[in-house]
């Protein structure tokens, strides 16, 4: 045996044990066992970079940016809120959440779309007194379920694509091509999920829950003329089950509106007086229409995109103690608006502007977050710090951002333009619009995921030019007794194996090379053994580690190991064997 398939032999296991049982990343780890290939002269250095030329992978990165982009402008989040609704059972509500996210993954990165839908669950979860425990996991896994249907789905696809044309030759695949096995395996996966998942997945409460935080503002919220919510009942707008905070009375005109009934219905210029934790404060600024009721917010220097919100404690040397924020001044003085005040549990009925200030008051306050550069250290602030994920969302904009998304995607489907050219013209338009920023759009682009994919798609051509792959496929074609339906069956599980134990990207861009040879040594066509792997690879539910939007729900949920094996191994031997039965009739292996 050539000491090359030797070393790249070992090399592979290595890499395997490492993201295996280690800890560290896996852009860390390929990179490392890429290093070992270059240096050891199994494969060049120039050969070794040309994966961070892959078309799939820079279309990955331009996909990031319209993600974000989508995400800054709540683009989904308040229609989505709207569509989940009041469900009547356990089943119902998990029907709810999983049909959405498949949707909207099968035409975003399914990892975004956990990361947009997961923070919309959890608040509705806590409205209707649902466990999250059996909501999160169903989420991943359809999101998982729904990438399956398109070529943007999923990175994995879009890096098999961009594989497929560059080392197979063979021409890209189109949209909705990896639909004919998809979609049936979402259906089949949704149902099984629908069916059994109340009873396989744990009944968990989370970790923190709104009764933890003895900090409780008043916040007045104004209705701003053409705000969709305007004709709604106080039930339908969603306003009644507020997750840690509830409507306290509703100003309009020269009215107060005290004890308010769930069939009041909302009114322009309304002003709503709510009451509860923080948490809830920033759920309210999502709501397209709602602004902060206090006209100092609009005098602020800057965009609002660029503002977040600030929990600052007033100290006993703060200049206006005793004074009300209008006397104060506090907008001038400090360029921040007040829109809340704690006091010890107190409930202050003042407007905001009439709040006289005291020493231990909890503020509130929106400000550009060169507000806490500047107060950290003063002495007039026992503690300044931001409250996480606060900056208002761009609603104005939320129709750019969609529009963009919508275009992309006919760019893609019906005029057949090149993935990673629609990505790119999307990704710009994000920019130039300013549905996010230059800084966001850098900000939003996982370098680490990039790396990953890189590093793989390296370690695949050292696979392919050791030899390793034609031994590897040699070794399965004889097992299988020159059978294409069994190599493809074998091919299947070992990546639904390592997808489970690596990463998605990693196993694709590792397996990848020995599907193509396996085809080439039984002289058939390729093009079964490409789309098993795309599902194979991206069919990642047995444990948290293979797939991101698994590890992103594991804390949020409450799960542990034990509960993806449970629920997620069934699922992948359901996936195993559509997968074997319907990528041959769809994909001939002698078209």
């Amino acid at each position: 045996m050539d000491w090359h398939i030797v070393v790249t032999f070992l090399v592979l296991g290595g890499v395997i044990c490492s993201l295996t049982f280690l800890r560290a990343g896996a852009d860390t780890i390929l990179m490392g066992g890429l290093t070992i290939l270059v240096v050891t002269g199994v494969i060049q250095a120039e050969e070794a970079i040309a994966g961070f030329a892959n078309e799939g992978l820079i279309a990955v990165a331009f996909l990031f940016v319209v993600s974000e982009g989508i995400r800054q402008t709540g683009g989904f989040a308040f229609t989505g809120q709207q569509l989940l609704g009041r469900p009547k059972s356990l089943t119902d509500a998990q029907a709810r959440v999983m049909l959405p996210s498949a949707v909207l993954s099968a035409f975003l990165n399914n990892t975004p779309v956990v990361a947009m839908m997961m923070p919309i669950i959890s608040d509705w979860a806590k409205k209707m007194r649902i466990s999250v425990s059996h909501l999160m996991l169903p989420l991943s896994y359809a999101a998982i379920l729904g990438g399956l249907c398109t070529l943007v789905g999923t990175s994995t696809t879009l890096v098999v694509d961009g594989l497929l044309q560059r080392q197979a030759h063979r021409p890209g695949l189109s949209m909705f091509e990896i639909a004919w096995v998809g979609i049936p395996v979402m259906i089949v996966g949704l149902l099984y999920l629908l069916v059994f998942a109340r009873w396989l997945l744990p009944e968990r409460k989370p970790a923190i829950t709104p009764m933890d935080d003895p900090r409780e503002y008043a916040v007045e919220m104004i209705v701003e003329p053409g705000c969709p919510l305007i004709g709604k009942t106080i039930e339908q707008a969603g306003l009644r089950h507020l997750p840690g905070m509830y409507l306290m009375e509703i100003d309009r005109k020269d009215d107060v509106i005290a004890a308010v009934s769930s069939n009041e219905r909302l009114a322009a210029n309304d002003q709503l007086v709510f009451v509860g934790i923080v948490e809830s404060v920033i759920d309210l600024q999502k709501i397209p229409g709602l602004k902060p009721a206090t006209d100092q917010l609009f005098k602020l220097s800057g965009p609002r995109s660029e503002r977040c919100l600030i929990e600052a404690v007033v100290s006993d040397s703060f200049r206006f103690i005793n004074m009300s924020i209008r006397t104060a001044k506090f907008r001038s003085n400090y360029n921040a608006a007040v829109i809340a005040v704690a006091r010890n549990g107190q409930r202050i009925n003042k407007k905001i502007g009439d709040i006289e200030l005291q020493r231990g008051d909890t503020l509130l306050i929106e400000a550009h977050p060169s507000f806490i550069d500047q107060q950290r250290n003063s002495r007039e602030f026992f503690l300044v710090s931001q409250v996480e994920d606060s900056t208002p969302p761009r609603h104005e904009r939320a129709w750019i951002a969609r529009t963009i998304l919508l275009a992309m995607i006919l760019m893609v489907a019906i005029f057949n333009i090149k993935m990673i050219v629609a990505a790119m013209v999307a990704a710009g338009l994000m920019t130039a619009t300013r549905c996010c920023s230059a800084t966001e759009a850098k900000r939003s682009i996982d370098w680490g995921v990039l790396i990953t994919i890189a590093a793989g798609l390296g370690i695949g051509r050292a696979i392919e030019n050791s030899g390793a792959a034609v031994l590897i496929a040699s070794s399965f074609t004889g097992m299988a007794n020159n059978s294409p339906l069994i190599v493809l069956a074998i091919l299947s599980l070992i990546t639904l194996v390592l997808t489970n134990l690596i990463t998605a990207k990693a196993t694709a861009t590792l397996i990848f090379p020995i599907a193509v040879a396996a085809a080439a040594t039984l002289n058939v066509d390729v093009m079964p053994f490409v789309i098993t792997i795309i599902i194979s690879a991206a069919a990642c539910f047995a444990t948290p580690i293979g797939y991101q939007t698994n590890l992103m729900v594991f804390g949020p949920g409450g799960y542990k190991y034990a509960d993806y094996l449970r629920i997620g191994g069934p699922l992948t031997l359901i996936v195993w064997l559509m997968t074997v039965i319907i990528v041959p009739l769809a994909w001939p292996f002698n078209p």
